[in-house]
């Protein structure tokens, strides 16, 4: 007898190719349709305000999705840590943005290892001793490291708070001829005011005159210095700023949104929806491409289904899963807009319905949810499928 193999969750299981009857649920889903479409929407939307995109890899960490990304037309993919680098380096990207500080050395060497074979590496700093400690180890390796300072705000994440910081921090990095300055970095996404729009406008003009004060004083060290900002809110903010200093000749303004590969059906889709309130202008919108299909598994008492989907499987941060469809036999039932969830466990979700809803034991059920990192990172595997929710490929995660 042959040893007994082990699918990983979401597996299809029988020959076929229907996600509603040959795929062992729970399973996370990306449609095909509004994936195209996404990635298509945001490089049009860079390439009109003259910026580059390096969508940020960590929402994702999906090799396929990374291919897509820079077939699209991505100048580069954004990492939050060495390993994830590494990863996606392994998998064909070359060009690398990690949006945060390289710290330790055997992080150090990891990227050394990799600016060895070829890849083309920037991350950021804002501290002296982190300057030091990254110019000493890559003199050690005979290698130049291309860095970018990070601006932060007060009450904030990382990165120099102000000039006398932002002053000391250039003289540093003019010490250290293993490090090459090579633009300023940023986060708007942590910032907190009672008016968020003004507050990451003037962030995003920081960002500009700090670039251009940088480059009028000879600190930098590469002819066309990068600006980098954005997440998936406030992205159209922060084009707005690019666009405003004309950065398209001489700079490399660089957009790092992630979440909009997918998108969502609740914290992004409102996000979105102030973009589109804020830019009238704009065509179509993103669309939710990520979901979560599951079984019911039990109906307890009136008016409650169990389904077999939990924490493990799906965020619930900010918000609680959505349902977003309902399936028997293979085929879409009644409108669920009724149907809520009110509780999540690891393994179990409540949905409440409505007295007239009919459900069993066996149906499926499609939920959406908000900030997809966290839904990603539970899956070693998603399911791309056409409309007709056929499954058009398997695409292992690198969490």
């Amino acid at each position: 007898m042959q040893p007994l193999s082990f699918p990983e969750k979401g597996a299809l299981i029988h020959e076929g190719r229907s996600l509603l009857t040959d795929v062992s649920l729970p399973a996370a889903v990306i449609d095909e349709g509004a994936l195209a479409h996404n990635l298509a929407w945001m490089q049009r939307f860079a390439d009109h305000h003259g910026a580059k995109l390096a969508p940020h890899g960590k929402t994702t960490m999906t090799p396929a999705l990374f291919r897509r990304q820079l077939e699209a037309g991505a100048w580069g993919i954004t990492l939050a840590t060495a390993t994830q680098c590494v990863a996606a380096f392994a998998h064909g990207v070359s060009r690398l943005l990690m949006a945060n500080q390289l710290v330790g050395r055997p992080n150090m060497a990891l990227i050394a290892d990799i600016i060895e074979r070829g890849a083309q590496f920037y991350c950021v700093v804002d501290g002296i001793a982190n300057v030091q400690a990254l110019g000493a180890f890559f003199a050690e390796r005979g290698l130049t490291l291309p860095i970018l300072i990070e601006l932060g705000t007060d009450g904030g994440r990382c990165g120099v708070r102000n000039e006398r910081e932002l002053d000391a921090l250039v003289a540093a990095i003019a010490g250290q001829p293993a490090l090459a300055l090579a633009g300023v970095e940023g986060y708007e996404g942590v910032i907190g005011d009672a008016d968020p729009v003004a507050a990451v406008r003037a962030y995003g003009e920081r960002l500009v005159a700090t670039v251009m004060a940088l480059r009028e004083s000879g600190a930098l060290a590469v002819e066309a210095p990068i600006v980098t900002a954005s997440g998936s809110k406030w992205f159209d903010l922060i084009a707005e700023a690019f666009d405003r200093a004309d950065l398209r000749n001489g700079y490399t303004p660089v957009l790092r949104p992630g979440c909009y590969v997918v998108h969502d059906h609740r914290l992004y889709r409102r996000a979105m929806a102030e973009v589109r309130a804020r830019h009238p202008e704009l065509q179509d919108e993103l669309r939710p491409a990520l979901s979560v299909f599951a079984h019911v598994q039990s109906l307890p008492e009136p008016g409650l289904a169990i389904v077999a989907l939990g924490k493990r499987d799906i965020s619930c941060d900010p918000d609680l899963p959505l349902a977003l469809a309902h399936y028997r036999d293979g085929h879409a039932t009644a409108p669920v807009s009724e149907w809520q969830v009110t509780h999540i466990m690891d393994q179990h979700v409540f949905v409440t319905l409505p007295a007239h809803a009919d459900i069993a034991v066996g149906d499926v059920i499609a939920f959406g949810a908000s900030h997809p990192c966290l839904t990603f990172d539970k899956w070693r595997q998603l399911l791309r499928v056409d409309d007709r929710l056929n499954v058009l490929d398997t695409m292992p995660t690198l969490f």
